[in-house]
């Protein structure tokens, strides 16, 4: 797949991989809508981009509706058309079970989730008319298990994955590509606030360019890295003794850290 003059929307476009992707793909000559909350770094970032390629910024919310239905329909009396949504809209946010609530669940669900699912809902009877269209999501690696403290995180990423999974199949029929992007740890603001140890972490261009080349080459799954891949999967395949006993002294560590 060529992107030089495909009109590609970038969800989350105001730091981390989506920034990224924004500038190398303004480079391919790229259409670009770049959509975020903070509107002042996407507006920056339009104007650095616009010499190479067309582009718009828009304040955009993932998680509220009515925001992106406005955000699309400017994009589409912008361009004419969408050919590519790219959604790197996400939050990572850790909790204590002391700091339970369900205000925390909404946050993480609805950015993660259900900004996927607004989205989704604006472009899809577009791609259905054409019978062509991607769709591009950003799940994570920690969608295999519930981890401690990510109850949220790793629930509302594993449901984007299920998610792209069964509109990867639906959407067969109707042309429409459906990529499932599952990134390790990516050296962005999101993981800043990790209070682990982290390894095989990725230079967050390195992370743009293999998500670049994946969807170029069409693939279903955009995994990295291969170590990160290959240790969810026996994570994955753990029995639940096992993965509760590990999982707990992973816990208690992180307790004696604070």
């Amino acid at each position: 797949m060529e992107l030089k003059d495909k009109v590609v929307i970038i969800t989350g476009a105001s730091s981390g991989i989506g920034y990224k992707i924004a500038e190398l793909l303004a480079k391919e000559n790229a259409k670009l809508a770049l959509l975020a909350r903070r509107v002042q770094i996407i507006d920056e970032l339009k104007e650095k981009l616009s010499s190479l390629t067309d582009v718009i910024s828009i304040k955009c919310d993932v998680k509220n509706k009515d925001e992106v239905k406005d955000a699309f329909k400017k994009v589409k009396e912008h361009f004419g058309k969408i050919d590519v949504l790219l959604l790197c809209a996400g939050i990572g946010n850790r909790y204590d079970i002391e700091k339970f609530s369900s205000s925390n669940a909404e946050e993480a669900f609805g950015i993660n989730l259900f900004g996927i699912i607004y989205c989704i809902e604006e472009v899809l009877p577009e791609f259905l008319d054409r019978k062509e269209g991607m769709i591009a999501g950003v799940s994570s690696i920690a969608d295999v298990r519930g981890f401690p403290r990510s109850a949220f995180y790793s629930s509302s990423k594993s449901a984007v994955t299920i998610l792209l999974e069964s509109l990867r199949v639906e959407l067969k029929k109707y042309n429409v590509k459906v990529i499932t992007i599952r990134p390790g740890w990516v050296d962005t603001p999101m993981i800043k606030k990790n209070e682990f140890q982290m390894y095989f972490i990725l230079n967050v261009e390195k992370a743009a360019r293999i998500i670049i080349r994946g969807i170029k080459k069409e693939k279903k799954i955009i995994q990295f890295p291969f170590p990160i891949i290959w240790g969810s999967k026996l994570i994955k395949i753990l029995p639940n003794f096992l993965f509760d006993y590990f999982a707990g002294k992973h816990l208690e560590s992180l307790r004696k850290l604070e």
